[in-house]
């Protein structure tokens, strides 16, 4: 076996894809403008040349539909318009492509997720210590600044940390979580009753809506 069969076997040559005729000396030229957003590509979507398939499901960069294609015929009709092939629907039998501008994609994408990041409120838990003997003033303070945080938006994470032989009456540390969520009631509702947790007892309030 000579050299030039070992190269066949080893790197035996690929057919030629069905619409190859559309790779001319023009297209060719076009298509290293094509290349300009392949090193840009992020997580969500493969892009030019980093899509593998044999064969697509082709939507124009006006909406229309264009069939199942070779990728061969999809990416020159992203390069005879000047534009990106992208991936938009990896799962799909063919994947779906999209012929689209990818710089301004990615330029509009991520103004929306910064205007929905701008209208979204980050809620915080604020933890509010109680304890199973506490008197009436520190459970009056402790209620308001409750409801302060529930006013603000902020979730309220009660808790009592039993010590020593405490453990024998956890439900004396129960009758306090009720009474402290009742006094809360005008602001909050609770989101997650009281729970013993090894020597700790949680309760979360979340602000009324």
């Amino acid at each position: 076996m000579d050299q030039e069969e070992v190269n066949k076997f080893v790197f035996p040559q690929k057919p030629k894809a069905e619409g190859a005729c559309l790779f001319g000396r023009q297209t060719a030229a076009r298509f290293l403008v094509f290349r300009r957003c392949s090193d840009i590509s992020i997580l969500e979507h493969q892009i030019n040349e980093e899509i593998r398939d044999k064969e697509v499901r082709l939507i124009d960069s006006d909406g229309s539909q264009l069939g199942i294609v070779s990728i061969q015929q999809a990416m020159a009709v992203a390069a005879e318009r000047n534009l990106d092939l992208v991936k938009i629907a990896p799962k799909a039998e063919p994947p779906v492509c999209r012929v689209m501008d990818y710089g301004k994609f990615r330029f509009e994408q991520a103004k929306k997720d910064k205007e929905a990041r701008k209208n979204q409120k980050v809620v915080d838990i604020k933890e509010v210590r109680l304890s199973a003997k506490i008197d009436i003033h520190d459970f009056e303070v402790r209620v308001k600044a409750a409801e302060k945080f529930l006013k603000g938006g902020d979730k309220v994470k009660a808790s009592i940390r039993f010590r020593g032989r405490e453990m024998a009456h956890t439900d004396i540390g129960l009758t306090v979580m009720q009474r402290f969520a009742e006094a809360c009631a005008e602001f909050g509702t609770v989101e997650k009753p009281a729970k013993l947790e090894g020597r700790q007892m949680l309760m979360f309030i979340a602000p009324k809506k």
